[in-house]
């Protein structure tokens, strides 16, 4: 009778490693890199839309070139 246990443990317990290393081989990898979503602002000269890292904020607006910053808004 011990045996026959023995044999069922054993059995659940490769049964349970084969699974699971199935589900590791259908898992998507992670993409190199990955994608965020970043706000676009426009610039308050030319209406330029451009991301916000890339945007000069001065006075409460943002503008696409330093020599925009320079002239104003339009």
């Amino acid at each position: 009778m011990i045996k026959i246990l023995l044999l069922i443990v054993i059995g659940f317990v490769i049964w349970a490693i084969f699974r699971a290393y199935q589900r590791s081989l259908n898992t998507p990898s992670t993409p190199p890199h990955s994608q965020t979503v970043e706000d676009m602002v426009k610039c308050a000269h030319c209406g330029v839309n451009l991301p916000r890292s890339e945007a000069i904020y001065s006075g409460g607006v943002f503008y696409c070139t330093p020599e925009h910053k320079q002239l104003g808004n339009k």
